[in-house]
């Protein structure tokens, strides 16, 4: 008996599972699914973004519904469009092998006359944007008074984006006799609130804990002076090749300007706004996806919905204005077990709010210092020599190599590889040889800082080069327990674990030092030898922790990043725009 089996689903949909290549369920999916199968309850569930909701409530609906029947009888609330065409993607996915059932989404910016003909033709599953259901349950054109389930999904989100009102409107249409299943990721009063209004008794399940942050996340801060925050931005993306991230704004002008900054700057960055076209928010999407765009800039609201398992990195910009808003910025990345990074940029005048947003998420947040300009050329170059090492050769050149031999002849080995790497290195070191320091008094000084965080200039502290990274399948959450578990050291020994594609830093006190070295000195892993040395610049690279992150990058100012054409004003590549000071 398979372990989804064993929840009690029925074979239609463990078929799906087995296509779908699901192994074992999650968390939400093991507490939820019996209780929604074997009782008629209503469900109050919390648990994180990217944990498996649609599933923990798509089964038991599938297997519920009665698919002979053309009437509707589930009823899916979600609070984008974006998250509502996903869930019901999903669903269609499920529930293949049902025969006769159909799911239907509704949603803003289609057309309307559409969406109800597909309602008429029979539709067991709605899924809808609570403005677009009311709209059509006020021109008559759906009918849910008689539907069995209704759910919930975001609430939070939805309540957050004002749709309280909404919400009364759509359930007043339902019966009283239904089932509601109300999934969020976080339990604020106006959840509570429908939850009292509209629930009857209620099961409660919750997931890791109330309101918390998910494990797998590490977040960090970084205190920089108020012009500083798009040069902190840009540092914190140098010092990560590969990023693929989410940069949250307070307020559409906010991104978009961020946006363009970036894009000027050579970066494959796109904006995500409530201002744009729903034809531009579905080409920044769709690039993103495809890994095109690698630092979306986003509000918010245009950010729900956003279901991608891979991102590495959440930055925020500037803290949300609604704390408990921070829970679904940083549940953007370290999804589906993968683990991820949570960055906040802030003045000294904001510290006082991550000790709120600590409480909050039940974490820790540990103090980094941006990358001085040398941390981030050292991590360049070692990532360049990489790129360089493993290019693949063009057999098309090989006509041409005569010449460029002839032209490349008496110089040896070494200088030509100097000659190379300077192509692009010397841009780079070019830009970043004159900038300043960016971090403020206060910023990775507490004992914390110095542990968890970036090596603050302590001489008790010593950085480390490690010549294994992503490729060889470490996080910084995996590659901190292999150190510990090879050195034999206890779990504060080993910090600011910061992991690249080949390669990896790492800090330990100094009197830790000829352990370590002695330890990886003939030191080899299925064949490989494993080398750590110290690092040439002992002040950090002000990261910590990684995560399997996209290889693909585009190279930079000399290397040809080419941004492509997008929509104007989301805009996600400007053609002729300014290339980026240095290389990927």
């Amino acid at each position: 008996m398979t372990k989804f089996e064993a929840l009690g689903l029925d074979k239609p949909l463990l078929d799906a599972i087995s296509d779908l290549g699901f192994e074992t369920p999650s968390e939400v999916q093991e507490k939820s699914i019996p209780i929604l199968l074997e009782q008629d309850t209503d469900l109050v569930a919390l648990a994180q973004t990217g944990t498996g909701k649609t599933a923990a409530f798509g089964f038991p609906m599938i297997q519920k519904i009665q698919a002979d029947s053309r009437t509707t009888q589930g009823l899916i609330l979600s609070p984008t469009r974006e998250l509502c065409l996903q869930i019901t993607n999903e669903l269609k996915l499920y529930s293949k092998y049902v025969k006769g059932l159909n799911t239907v989404a509704i949603y803003g910016g289609a057309s309307i006359t559409e969406q109800a003909k597909q309602i008429k033709r029979g539709a067991q599953i709605v899924v809808a944007t609570p403005g677009r259901m009311k709209d059509m349950i006020g021109r008559k054109m759906v009918d849910i008074s008689k539907i069995d389930y209704c759910v919930l999904d975001e609430a939070d989100e939805m309540l957050n984006m004002g749709f309280f009102e909404d919400i009364k409107d759509i359930l007043s249409n339902t019966p009283k006799e239904k089932l509601t299943w109300l999934f969020s990721a976080t339990m604020p009063k106006e959840v509570a609130t429908i939850a009292k209004k509209f629930m009857h008794q209620p099961v409660e399940i919750t997931v890791g804990t109330k309101n918390a942050g998910a494990s797998t996340v590490q977040h960090e801060y970084y205190v920089v002076g108020g012009r500083d925050r798009y040069a902190a931005l840009k540092r914190l993306a140098d010092a990560n090749p590969g990023i693929f991230s989410v940069v949250f704004c307070r307020t559409k002008r906010d991104t978009q300007r961020v946006a363009e900054k970036l894009i000027e700057d050579g970066y494959n960055a796109g904006a995500l706004h409530g201002d744009l076209s729903q034809n531009q928010r579905d080409l920044v999407m769709n690039a993103f996806r495809k890994k095109q765009v690698q630092m979306l800039v986003a509000t918010d609201v245009a950010a729900r919905g956003i279901d991608v398992d891979d991102i590495t990195h959440v930055i925020n910009y500037q803290l949300p204005d609604e704390i408990e808003t921070y829970t679904h910025r940083s549940g953007r990345t370290g999804r589906a077990g993968k683990s991820g990074i949570s960055m906040v940029i802030v003045t000294r005048s904001e510290l006082r709010k991550i000790k709120t947003i600590e409480k909050i998420v039940k974490q820790e947040f540990v103090a980094k210092k941006i990358p001085s300009g040398i941390e981030i050329c050292e991590i360049q170059l070692y990532h360049l020599a990489n790129r360089i090492k493993d290019t693949k050769i063009n057999k098309e050149i090989d006509p041409y190599l005569p010449a460029i031999n002839d032209v490349l002849e008496g110089i040896d080995r070494d200088e030509l590889i100097k000659k190379m790497v300077s192509v692009e290195f010397t841009q780079f070191t070019n830009y970043y040889s004159k900038t300043k320091d960016l971090n403020t008094s206060d910023s990775g000084t507490s004992e914390r800082g110095q542990k968890g965080g970036a090596d603050t200039g302590n001489s008790g502290s010593v950085r480390y080069f490690i010549n294994i990274g992503e490729r060889d399948g470490y996080d910084w959450m995996s590659l901190k327990d292999f150190l510990r578990d090879t050195l034999n050291l206890e779990k504060e020994d080993i910090y600011n674990v910061d992991t690249k594609d080949s390669f990896s830093f790492f800090n330990s006190d100094a009197q830790l030092t000829d352990l370590i070295l002695q330890t990886f000195s003939e030191f080899k892993v299925d064949g490989r030898f494993i080398n750590v040395e110290v690092s040439k610049n002992p002040g950090g690279s002000g990261k910590g922790g990684g995560r399997k992150r996209d290889r693909n990058r585009g190279s930079r100012k000399s290397g040809g990043n080419k941004s492509f054409k997008g929509g104007k004003k989301g805009g996600y590549g400007k053609k002729g725009g300014k290339k980026r000071q240095g290389f990927y």
